[in-house]
């Protein structure tokens, strides 16, 4: 029996969390090793990959709140303040779990790209643009732009996001909101860069999600700079004119790319291989970008 039938206030599961009601002001949240790609949940989960989604979460809240970016949704991490009920599965909780402040979600994914890349690179090769933001003739697969674009985008509850215009965002949460949200997810994927530069990763382009509680200022939400949300690649083998080698689901799309499948639910098992390189690829990301040991976080869930 699942964690979600027997806990009390579990509200839904998403395509990765499973969200619980703690009171009138917190969620908890907890990843689990379920992975999606094209929208679809595939049947195959990855080993601790909820914790590297919870580790590297951890980590840039935090960063990015010292920066003074902006505040987050973070209150706790810990596993000993949860209902009774929850108690059994505490070992199974830690170290991918966190107890959140509740916040009315923008209805926007929130998208930088700092370079040409994944549908990004699609969209380019048939209208010169992106997301209708024009760029450049004859540039390359993998080419850094000249300076980071804000593509947003709705946030579907089923089936495939849909692309949409600044102005369409400000339709939605009004211009001075859209702004707000926009200076911000910048300076957060500006920031994201120049941290994760010394570690040998390019943050290629990623997504973020914000809220706003009691009618207050935008905080950051659910994850963040994680391989689920961002295109993570390896600076010392970067080159322009093709794929490159990633710490993030693109292994897993390349392979879902090779197989007659429709992209449509149910989607396939994964082989053993690609569950253990999927595996390898998230825990050195959040080796290189924390600095810290993911074995170490599994048993003692501390981070850099």
């Amino acid at each position: 029996m699942s964690l979600a039938e027997v806990a009390p206030g579990f509200l839904r599961s998403g395509k990765v969390r499973d969200i619980y009601s703690l009171d009138e002001s917190r969620l908890l949240l907890v990843a689990s090793d379920r992975i999606s790609a094209f929208d679809v949940v595939l049947p195959t989960p990855i080993p601790d990959k909820g914790r590297v989604l919870t580790g590297l979460a951890r980590y840039w809240f935090r960063e990015t709140q010292r920066a003074g970016i902006m505040p987050n949704h973070l209150l706790t991490t810990s596993v000993e303040g949860l209902p009774d009920a929850f108690a059994a599965q505490a070992n199974e909780l830690r170290g991918r779990s966190m107890v959140c402040r509740r916040a009315t979600v923008l209805p926007v994914e929130l998208i930088v790209r700092g370079y040409l890349a994944g549908s990004g690179w699609k969209d380019y090769g048939r209208t010169g643009a992106v997301c209708g933001i024009p760029l450049a003739t004859g540039l390359r697969e993998s080419d850094r732009l000249p300076e980071p674009i804000f593509t947003p985008s709705t946030k579907a509850e089923v089936g495939h996001d849909e692309n949409i215009s600044f102005d369409q965002m400000v339709a939605l949460v009004g211009a001075a909101r859209a702004e707000e949200a926009r200076d911000k997810a910048l300076a957060l994927y500006r920031f994201a860069t120049l941290t994760a530069e010394p570690a040998g990763i390019i943050v290629a382009d990623t997504k973020f999600e914000f809220g706003i509680v009691d009618d207050g200022p935008m905080i950051l939400i659910d994850e963040v700079l994680t391989p689920d949300s961002s295109r993570f690649w390896d600076a010392s083998s970067y080159e322009p004119g093709r794929a490159q080698d990633s710490y993030d689901k693109q292994y897993v799309r390349d392979y879902l790319e090779t197989l007659d499948w429709g992209k449509t639910y149910p989607g396939p098992e994964l082989p053993a291989e690609v569950v253990a390189g999927t595996r390898k690829r998230y825990a050195e990301a959040f080796e290189r970008i924390t600095g810290g040991s993911f074995e170490r976080y599994l048993s003692d869930d501390v981070i850099a």
